[in-house]
């Protein structure tokens, strides 16, 4: 059983103060660990993903733990926060995850292509294309010409990979579409719907145009994809060592060095709360990605969870050097009533890790709870829970 041992505490609190206490012997650290301003982060960021955490997490563990040209990775990337933090602090970036969808979020985004070469391949590309059959329940979301053209692009997709010139400027062009399929502006290609990181089904957008009394209206797919990427890329590129993306279960790292690893940034699925495959279907089809070959871990109850959260940490004690940490956060479930950080401390007890200390951040305001018309501590994820283990010599 390894010991638990009290370490030092964050530098300072975003508001000024923490609150230290223990509980079971374990050190918590309660405060504001980060500001609870929204866009305080790098441009590149701003991709939306369901139960994504904030870039200031990643940051303060990287900041803390490592240095330029060390090794950070997260097994459960999502949209790839964590490498895209790692790789802007001149880190060398690893990270997998269950889903390609991840893959094709995260990888163009630590090697942007500039806007030119973005401007002049979209002007390559057929701007419209014939809708299919299969397709044509699409118009709930999108104006028929709108469709025309999201066809058209991933056709170009398909055709490219199938040739072999598939490149980086089509990997980029990829996943700003990707980001743009729906949403509740005009900068989305759909007609007004549920914010972008949750598509909702064809029958729940009927419902939703319905009550608006609207009908998608027509986008240029293209000139959206231009004014995204600029945005995007309004605060430069990351400078950093080459980075490696794998499609991989978080249990299964065999393809990773034992010992390679120098601090882990990660949060895994939360508890029977979101299903990756529904919530990502309108992706999916997009990126030409069949929902039946997903393999993501969403486990229906505790036990599941302990047992897949118990053989990730086994593989991430495998390869976190001696002295690395790993910060495994678990967000706050139930409004608090199921601490699963104590799983999590539960589960290292018998491996090769040190408890270092519980971090809660707190936050006074929550983005995602007001999307949904949730008044703060009411309902949703507003706390970060963090479990910080550290690798023991062995």
């Amino acid at each position: 059983m390894s010991a638990i041992r009290q370490q030092s505490a964050p530098a300072i609190s975003q508001t000024g103060q923490f609150v230290r206490e223990r509980r079971d012997g374990i050190p918590y650290i309660i405060g504001e660990f980060w500001t609870a301003k929204q866009r305080q982060s790098h441009s590149l960021h701003e991709i939306s993903y369901r139960a994504c955490f904030k870039a200031e997490l990643p940051e303060y563990f990287i900041k803390r733990f490592t240095k330029p040209s060390d090794t950070v990775f997260d097994p459960f990337m999502g949209r790839g926060t964590t490498p895209l933090q790692a790789a802007l602090m001149e880190r060398k970036a690893i990270a997998s995850d269950a889903s390609p969808l991840s893959l094709l979020l995260a990888r163009p985004r630590l090697a942007p292509p500039a806007v030119e070469a973005i401007e002049a391949r979209l002007a390559l590309i057929p701007r419209t294309a014939r809708i299919a059959q299969r397709d044509l329940p699409l118009t709930a979301f999108y104006h028929p010409d709108t469709l025309a053209q999201l066809v058209a692009l991933k056709n170009w997709f398909r055709r490219r990979t199938g040739s072999g010139d598939f490149d980086s400027i089509d990997d980029w062009i990829r996943m700003v579409a990707l980001n743009r399929l729906s949403g509740h502006s005009s900068g989305f290609f759909s007609g007004r719907t549920m914010p972008p990181n949750q598509a909702v089904s064809i029958a729940a957008q009927k419902k939703i145009n319905q009550r608006l009394g609207q009908t998608p209206p027509p986008r240029a797919v293209a000139d959206l994809i231009i004014r995204k990427s600029r945005s995007l890329l309004r605060d430069g590129v990351p400078n950093a060592p080459r980075s490696r993306f794998v499609v991989s279960e978080s249990t299964r790292l065999g393809w990773l060095k034992r010992d390679s690893v120098d601090l882990v940034v990660t949060s895994p699925p939360f508890l029977n709360i979101v299903d990756y495959k529904s919530d990502n279907w309108l992706r999916l089809w997009f990126a030409d990605l069949n929902p039946e070959d997903l393999t993501c871990t969403t486990p229906a109850n505790l036990d599941q969870w302990r047992s897949f959260i118990g053989k990730t940490l086994v593989a991430l004690a495998r390869v976190v050097r001696s002295g690395g940490y790993i910060a495994f956060e678990v967000g706050e479930i139930r409004n608090g009533s199921l601490p699963l950080e104590k799983e999590v401390i539960a589960l290292a007890q018998n491996l090769p890790l040190t408890v270092n200390s519980v971090c809660i951040n707190k936050q006074i305001f929550t983005k995602t709870s007001n999307c949904w018309g949730v008044s703060n501590n009411a309902h949703g994820t507003n706390s970060n829970r963090v479990v910080v283990l550290e690798r023991n010599a062995v």
